[in-house]
């Protein structure tokens, strides 16, 4: 298994820009999910419009997170339809993959919706009777909900070959992620940044600060906050009792 992260404008990979021209279709919803991005790390689900990747709609899906590392189909295109000979709607991203793979897939899904970052995957078809050389690539980018989580990915698989006439399944091959928010690692943590140096999603900064300044309220009263002096001197008022 190989992993490449990719950061930096400088930096410039040639194997994605050679499988661009394999795998037009990732090409294009990346560029189309990053027009959607408007200045934001992450843009939300409710941005998306069919109409905008017409070319690519048949190899394009949107995963919603359920679980760690678990993902469902909630709409795909016929091409992965065609893949797994059955509709993939509501079924997990991980059930296209061979077992040995499924980790390796729920570790992206999780990459893809905590950093956030864009992953592409290449792939290699499950061979055996019937079933020839099938090559093709799996593209995640994450999408906000409506609620502000990270938990939705808007995807693209794209596959070369011949697929058979049995589902076909896929082992991966080779990862290549990029950080949408850079590599923070070894700078101090700013405000809007986890404990574990994971940048939280746009929208949960501010979330936090709140929750930190009521912790903070919150432990001082139970320590107990300084009580109001008692008043001294003789009382405004007395009771007198008289008998009649």
């Amino acid at each position: 298994m190989k992993i490449d992260y990719v950061s930096g404008s400088n930096v410039v990979s040639l194997m994605p820009r050679r499988n661009e021209i394999i795998f037009p279709a990732l090409r294009d919803v990346e560029a189309y999910w990053d027009g959607l991005r408007n200045g934001r790390p992450v843009p939300a689900r409710a941005d998306i419009d069919p109409r905008g990747m017409q070319s690519s709609l048949e190899f394009a899906f949107i995963l919603e997170r359920i679980a760690p590392g678990v993902a469902r189909f909630r709409l795909a295109g016929m091409h992965l339809t065609d893949l797994m000979g059955m509709e993939v709607r509501g079924m997990p991203l991980t059930a296209m993959f061979v077992p040995e793979s499924r980790a390796q897939i729920s570790a992206a899904i999780e990459a893809v919706c905590d950093t956030p970052q864009i992953t592409t995957i290449t792939l290699k078809g499950e061979r055996g009777i019937g079933r020839g050389t099938l090559d093709a690539q799996l593209l995640l980018c994450p999408l906000k909900s409506d609620l502000g989580d990270v938990n939705r990915i808007l995807g693209c698989l794209q596959s070369k070959g011949d697929i058979g006439r049995q589902p076909r399944r896929f082992e991966a091959v080779e990862t290549v992620s990029r950080p949408l928010l850079g590599d923070v690692q070894d700078a101090p943590m700013p405000e809007g940044i986890t404990a574990k140096g994971n940048p939280i999603p746009q929208g949960f900064a501010e979330a936090r600060k709140a929750y930190l300044e009521q912790k903070t309220d919150t432990t001082t009263a139970a320590k107990g906050a300084p009580q109001a002096p008692r008043p001294t001197g003789k009382p405004a008022l007395r009771l007198v009792s008289t008998d009649d």
